[in-house]
């Protein structure tokens, strides 16, 4: 992975981390094709322990039902890789480990993996904040394997940070 974008998503994880202590707040992840490097970023900064709570890598479908309380007639419908699945991850991250904010990530990095109309690099990302506020974002990455995390990673801090600052309403 290129030094230069681990710099950036460290710096952009700075700003989410310090616009949650500003608000009082405590942030979980939920991550799938991520495999922990959301939460492997945020805890590179120094501090973070501040407001991070922690996460729940959620691999496989079973984890993402147990523990994040993903309905299996979801996984059934839409699948996995799914803004109602990513929203149900995040909404579950929050309750699974009482925090204010939580954003989760489910999608294909690839190289395989794809399938009819979902393409590798296809990458959903949702945050849950507020008062039941949730919202997904469908997002089409490129690159390897390694620059469809990096760019995940970046997307879901980015998108954590316009919630949390008011930016974004929740939608979708």
């Amino acid at each position: 992975m290129d030094g230069s974008i681990v710099r950036e998503n460290e710096a952009l994880a700075g700003r989410l981390i310090e616009a949650c202590r500003r608000a009082g707040a405590r942030l979980a992840t939920a991550e799938s094709c991520t495999g922990g490097l959301i939460g492997a970023t945020l805890t590179a900064v120094p501090g973070a322990s501040d407001v991070f709570e922690g996460g729940i890598v959620s691999y496989q479908n079973r984890v993402k039902e147990t523990l994040l309380g993903v309905a299996p007639e979801t996984l059934a419908r839409v699948g996995a890789v799914s803004a109602e699945c990513a929203r149900e991850m995040a909404l579950g991250a929050r309750r699974a480990l009482g925090t204010d904010v939580a954003l989760a990530v489910t999608g294909i990095a690839g190289p395989g993996g794809a399938t009819p109309g979902k393409p590798v690099g296809l990458v959903y990302v949702a945050v849950a904040w507020g008062e039941g506020r949730v919202m997904a974002t469908e997002n089409h990455f490129a690159g390897n394997r390694g620059a469809v995390r990096a760019q995940t990673v970046r997307r879901a801090l980015d998108l954590a940070l316009e919630c949390l600052e008011g930016k974004r309403e929740s939608h979708g």
